[in-house]
C-alpha cells in the first residue's frame, strides 16, 4: 500500500475539517478554562455570589436541549446545518454573557451559550462519524483533546490577567470573536464535502424528546436556583427536580443506562458520572485556592494549567496505546487517578496544607480524564450506525451534560447551607469521591463496541 493510500486526518480531503473543528475545540476549552478562574470575579462584580452554581449548571443544563435537536436533526438532515446554527447560538451567548450588566443577563448568556455547546459537540462528532473512517477516529479525538495543549499554557493565565489588569468581559467578547473566524474556516470547506444524507424518520418523536430535554434543563437549573434559597426550601425543591430528572433524562439515553447495562449504556452512564465528580470538583478549586489561601484570580488559573496539559497528554496516549491497553483498564486507571486527585484536594481543604498539593492532584485529575474522555467518545461511535450516531452521541453528552449540571448545582446547595466558608470545600470533594466510587461499576462493563473488529 502506498503512503498516499493511507488514511490520515490530515490528508487532502479532511484536513481544512481537522483544522477547523480542532479550531472550534481549542476555543471551547478557552472558554471553559476561562469561565472556571473569572466567576468568582463576576458574581463579585455583579452582586451574583448566590447564584455561582447555577451560572456553571444552567449552561451544562440547557446543552442538553442544543444536544437532542442537533442529533436529531444531524440524524435527519447531515451534520452542516445543525454545527453551522449551533457554532452561532455560542457566539451569541458569549456576547451576552460579555456585555452583561447585571448576574441575571449574564445567566442569560450562558443559558444560550449552552444552546450552542452542546449541539456544536454533537454535531462535529457525527461530522467525525460521516467524514472520518472509524480507524481515524481515535486519531481526531486525541486531536480534540489536544487541543486544549495551548489553552493549558495560556488560558487560565490569560483569564485570569484580564479578570485582574484589564475587564473580565474580555474573556467571553474575545473568545466569541476568534470563534467567528474558525467557523468561517470550517463552513467553508464543509460546503464543498459529501456528508451523506440523513434519515428523516430519525425525527420521529422529536417533539417528545426536546420536551423531556426542557424538562431536564429547566430542573438542573432549578436545583441550581435553590442555593438562593432558605435550606429548609431549597432541599425539598431539590429532591423533587432530582427526581424530575431522573425520570425525564431516561428516554433520551439508550435502554439500560440508569442500571449499568453492559456495553453502550455503561460507556454514557460513566461520562456522566465522571463528568459530574470532575467539574463539581474543578468549579470550587480557584474558589477554594483565593478564599482560603490567598490566590489572584491569575495564579488561581495557574493552577489549572497543569490539569489541562495532563489532560491532553492523557488523550494522547490513548489515541496511540488505547487498543492495547484496553477498555478495563483505561477506566481503572482513569478512575483511579480522578480518586486520589479528589482526595488530595479534600485533604488540603481539611489541613489547610500547602495549596501546590491541589495543584499536582488536580494534575492527576486531568491526566485521567484525557484518558477515559476520547475512549469513551470512540466507543460511542464504535456503538452506533450511521443512522442513529446522531442519538448516540447526543446521549453520551447529554449524560456528560446532565451529571456535570446535577453535581455542580447540589454542591453549590450544599455550600449554600453550610454558609459558605472553610467548611463548605470538603463537602464538595467528598461528594465528589463518592461519585467516582459509584462510577467503578459500568467502568468494568464498557464492553468493546465494533472497534476491535
Amino acid at each position: 500500500m502506498s503512503l498516499q493510500a493511507v488514511p490520515s486526518i490530515w490528508d487532502r480531503e479532511r484536513i481544512w475539517v481537522t483544522i477547523g473543528a480542532i479550531a472550534l475545540i481549542f476555543l471551547a476549552a478557552i472558554e471553559s478554562l476561562a469561565v472556571t478562574t473569572v466567576m468568582p470575579v463576576v458574581s463579585a462584580a455583579l452582586d451574583g455570589e448566590a447564584l455561582y452554581a447555577v451560572a456553571f449548571a444552567g449552561t451544562l443544563a440547557t446543552s442538553v436541549i442544543g444536544m437532542v435537536i442537533c442529533g436529531a436533526w444531524s440524524d435527519a438532515r447531515g451534520p452542516r446545518g445543525p454545527l453551522y446554527v449551533a457554532v452561532s447560538l455560542f457566539i451569541a451567548g458569549l456576547l451576552i454573557s460579555g456585555f452583561a450588566f447585571s448576574m441575571e443577563q449574564f445567566l442569560v448568556g450562558r443559558l444560550v451559550q449552552g444552546l450552542g455547546a452542546g449541539g456544536e459537540t454533537v454535531a462535529l462528532y457525527v461530522v467525525v462519524a460521516r467524514l472520518y473512517p472509524s480507524q481515524l477516529h481515535g486519531r481526531i479525538f486525541a486531536a480534540f483533546a489536544a487541543a486544549w495543549v495551548v489553552p493549558a499554557m495560556i488560558g487560565p493565565f490569560l483569564a485570569g490577567a484580564v479578570a485582574e489588569f484589564l475587564d473580565w468581559r474580555w474573556a467571553f467578547l474575545g473568545v466569541a470573536v476568534l470563534t467567528a473566524i474558525a467557523f468561517v474556516m470550517i463552513a467553508v470547506r464543509l460546503r464543498a464535502l459529501e456528508l451523506g444524507g440523513g434519515d428523516a424518520s430519525s425525527v420521529k418523536g422529536l417533539g417528545r424528546r426536546l420536551l423531556l430535554a426542557v424538562v431536564v434543563a429547566a430542573a438542573a437549573v432549578a436545583v441550581g436556583l435553590t442555593a438562593d434559597a432558605p435550606p429548609t426550601v431549597g432541599w425539598p425543591i431539590a429532591l423533587v427536580a432530582l427526581v424530575v430528572i431522573g425520570f425525564a433524562v431516561v428516554p433520551l439515553l439508550p435502554t439500560g443506562t440508569l442500571r449499568a447495562a453492559r456495553g453502550l449504556p455503561s460507556v454514557v452512564l460513566v461520562r456522566g458520572l465522571v463528568a459530574g465528580a470532575f467539574f463539581a470538583t474543578e468549579a470550587y478549586i480557584p474558589y477554594l485556592l483565593m478564599a482560603e489561601f490567598g490566590f489572584t484570580p491569575t495564579w488561581a488559573g495557574i493552577a489549572l494549567m497543569f490539569a489541562a496539559f495532563a489532560w491532553a497528554g492523557g488523550s494522547a496516549i490513548q489515541g496511540r496505546f488505547g487498543e492495547e491497553l484496553g477498555n478495563r483498564r483505561i477506566a481503572l486507571i482513569s478512575l483511579v487517578l480522578l480518586l486520589v486527585a479528589v482526595m488530595s484536594v479534600l485533604v488540603t481543604a481539611l489541613t489547610m496544607a500547602s495549596p501546590l498539593i491541589v495543584v499536582i492532584g488536580w494534575g492527576l485529575a486531568g491526566g485521567g480524564m484525557g484518558l477515559l474522555y476520547p475512549r469513551l467518545t470512540v466507543l460511542t461511535l464504535a456503538y452506533s450506525a450511521p443512522g442513529n450516531a446522531g442519538f448516540n452521541s447526543s446521549a453520551l453528552s447529554i449524560s456528560d451534560a446532565t451529571g456535570s449540571s446535577v453535581a455542580v448545582a447540589l454542591v453549590g446547595l450544599g455550600v449554600a447551607t453550610l454558609g459558605g466558608g472553610p467548611a463548605a470545600f470538603p463537602l464538595v470533594f467528598v461528594f465528589s469521591a463518592i461519585v467516582l466510587l459509584v462510577a467503578m461499576l459500568p467502568g468494568f462493563r464498557l464492553g468493546h463496541g465494533a472497534e476491535l473488529g
